[in-house]
């Protein structure tokens, strides 16, 4: 699945599904066999000219996946090509870092080329489909709510629009962990289903909470930012890790001296998160939400529901349909 062109006015139309050029791992990189793989707002953005991906097109898409390497071994792909040491132990900081389907072709495909370190055992008790969350939405979350919030378990964490794969990922993971988690969502059926993941309140966009929460998780951008900044208690954390809905909200600098918040930029997570959040899946027998699994063929019906706005959990591709 390539992306061929861009558009920001009509991002599907270079959206190509074909014969690609097998993928060739030289040095340190290896190949995976693909049984799975997500769909992010990412892979959306490259189509609409927007990001590094869209200055290498043509390009296959695709961040994260499940697989199989050459050895055999059930694997999920850490995104994130970088070198920790780079960003001072930490690859999603080194100023060169890409993703898999920006500089590198990615994983909608049958066969991707990855580096090795970026392989992470499966989680026996997770379908390929499930798995192949974990690495982009499930790992942007685990780094939101437990390394970035600041806040422990037991506080209130809001999350900002019910249904997405960050959301429900944080819905899941502060659930079982013991944070009273928060979450606000357009319609009654996204809000039921928020409480059904875990949630413990769950409110309209933009209705006045309660109380004032702990810290906010943002990933809608313009349309819930002046909520997020009504909704955090004085001193309280804002984690941003999106703004599918526009990135230049007003700033509302007086609200947040005055208050004291504090703005948090977070984006994905280290192959080490991804190990923990692994382990964490496991020991709390979590699964992503699926909303749909789809053959490459049908690529268009996924991108077109995510663009709409009419997902709940994942999208995800099974390249042997």
């Amino acid at each position: 699945m390539v992306a061929k062109s861009a558009d920001r006015a009509d991002p599907l139309a270079g959206l190509h599904v074909g014969d690609w050029p097998a993928p060739r791992a030289e040095g340190d990189w290896t190949t995976v066999t693909v049984r799975a793989a997500s769909l992010n707002q990412h892979d959306l953005w490259t189509l609409r000219g927007v990001g590094p991906g869209a200055r290498h097109l043509p390009v296959v898409l695709g961040s994260d996946a499940a697989g199989v390497d050459e050895d055999g071994n059930e694997v999920l792909i850490h995104p994130v090509v970088g070198d920790p040491a780079a960003g001072h132990g930490d690859e999603t900081l080194d100023p060169a870092r890409t993703l898999l389907g920006d500089e590198h072709d990615g994983t909608f495909a049958e066969r991707v080329a990855v580096p090795r370190r970026n392989l992470v055992p499966k989680p026996a008790g997770l379908s390929f489909e499930e798995a192949a969350c974990l690495p982009g939405a499930w790992l942007t979350a685990y780094r939101m709510l437990f390394k970035r919030s600041g806040v422990r378990p037991g506080g209130t964490v809001l999350v900002q629009g019910a249904g997405g794969g960050v959301s429900t990922a944080l819905i899941a993971l502060g659930s079982a962990a013991g944070y009273r988690m928060w979450v606000t969502g357009r319609s009654e059926e996204r809000r039921e289903r928020a409480l059904r993941l875990g949630a413990e309140g769950v409110f309209a966009a933009g209705a006045r909470l309660p109380d004032r929460v702990d810290a906010v998780m943002e990933t809608v951008g313009e349309a819930t930012w002046a909520h997020s900044l009504r909704s955090v208690r004085p001193g309280g954390r804002v984690v941003v890790s999106g703004a599918t809905t526009g990135a230049m909200p007003p700033a509302d600098l007086a609200h947040v001296f005055f208050r004291q918040l504090t703005i948090v930029g977070s984006t994905l997570g280290t192959r080490e998160e991804l190990v923990e959040l692994a382990a964490f899946c496991t020991a709390h027998r979590l699964a992503p939400v699926v909303d749909r699994v789809l053959p490459l063929s049908r690529a268009r019906e996924g991108f077109q529901a995510l663009a709409d706005g009419a997902v709940f959990g994942k999208v995800v591709f099974d390249p042997s349909r």
